[in-house]
């Protein structure tokens, strides 16, 4: 029987040629969290701290800076005419811009090479430019930019507070100064209460004085339309009457208790002073007034007068000098109570001084706070 032939086996793939393996990649540790702003803040607290100062004396110096050249553009410039007034005060506005642009360029061209010789350099430099800005704050002039650009953005109510200001500076100059410091001198005796019923109500104790000073000269008597103590209550409102009822606890409310009557002034005067919508020239008028006839609410309403202003016209025979006389003995008050004199106004710097002191309400707003002795809250 014949063999049968071997069947060779199939052929094998020829094997691949290994590829040389390269070093093996070391696996990279997982990156660090992220820190949380409280840990950045907490590592670069020194850094942050130097550049708030940095920012905010630039700022501050920026602000002064605003003010001084917004308010010399305003007394220079100040005006209707288009060419003569409103163009260059315009032009004056467009130099500040460019002016604060080329100094912050040359703040950060400078302050690389500052911070190579020291970090602490530049916000050293800033607060040396705050100071010089602080500084001129207490120059006379700034006060001059200050009120041209009070007026500037006062408006009608500005007008209004200058122009009752300037009869009250006025009045202070003609008045019996000696007078006026005995005055002052009988009202130290109720300075206290005269103060805690100011904080009571919300209205400036300094007020409060000028206005016993007008109704009585701090003497307590009856007068002869019927006015009663220190502030010659006659026909208080009945709202500000329950409210002095309430805060002393009384229901019996005696207007020859100088306690009593002092705290009724001050819940009228906060009446009136709100019904006037916060103007201290009217709320004043309308205390003096009082309630008869409708009261200066009437004319108001009438006539639709708002301010100092648009009233003066339907006065005729009211007091229209009731206010001024208040505020005179305010201010004498305040200056007393400063330098511990009536200073003649128109001696040496003194009015320079006098109208830097400020008369009590009219620069804030008026009666929106207890006002302390020397911290009146006044009417811009």
């Amino acid at each position: 029987m014949a063999e049968e032939p071997e069947i060779p086996p199939p052929p094998s793939e020829p094997k691949k040629p290994r590829r040389p393996r390269g070093p093996r990649k070391k696996k990279l540790p997982p990156p660090p969290p992220k820190p949380t702003f409280r840990e950045w803040l907490r590592s670069h607290r020194r850094l942050a701290v130097l550049r708030a100062l940095e920012a905010g004396a630039l700022g501050i110096a920026g602000l002064i800076a605003t003010m001084a050249v917004l308010g010399m553009a305003a007394g220079r410039f100040g005006g209707t005419g288009l060419w003569t007034h409103l163009i260059p005060f315009a032009a004056a506005v467009l130099l500040l811009a460019v002016g604060f642009a080329a100094f912050l360029g040359l703040w950060f061209r400078v302050r690389p090479l500052l911070l190579r010789r020291q970090p602490l350099l530049p916000a050293v430099a800033a607060l040396a430019v705050a100071a010089a800005a602080l500084w001129y704050t207490s120059e006379s002039r700034f006060g001059g930019d200050v009120n041209n650009l009070r007026t500037l953005v006062g408006g009608v109510e500005e007008a209004e507070r200058a122009t009752v200001a300037h009869q009250v500076y006025a009045n202070y100059r003609r008045s019996d100064l000696k007078g006026l410091e005995r005055i002052i001198l009988r009202a130290e005796v109720y300075r206290e209460v005269i103060e805690e019923a100011g904080r009571a109500y919300g209205v400036d104790s300094e007020i409060l004085v000028g206005i016993g000073a007008a109704e009585s000269s701090f003497y307590p008597r009856d007068s002869k339309d019927g006015g009663k103590g220190l502030f010659q209550i006659t026909a208080a409102p009945k709202i500000a009457m329950e409210q002095v009822r309430k805060t002393l606890q009384q229901d019996d409310l005696d207007m020859l208790n100088q306690r009593h009557n002092t705290y009724v002034a001050a819940a009228t005067f906060r009446h009136y002073l709100a019904e006037m919508k916060g103007d201290l020239f009217l709320g004043l008028l309308a205390y003096n007034i009082g309630p008869k006839n409708g009261g200066l609410r009437s004319i108001v309403e009438q006539y639709g007068v708002k301010d100092f202003v648009t009233i003066q016209p339907y006065l005729q025979n009211l007091p229209r000098d009731y206010p001024i006389r208040v505020l005179t003995a305010s201010l004498a008050y305040r200056l007393w109570r400063h330098e511990g004199k009536l200073p003649r106004y128109e001696e040496s710097d003194n009015a320079l001084r006098i109208q830097r002191l400020g008369i009590p309400g009219l620069r804030e707003a008026a009666g929106t706070a207890a006002g302390g002795v020397g911290g009146s809250r006044e009417r811009s």
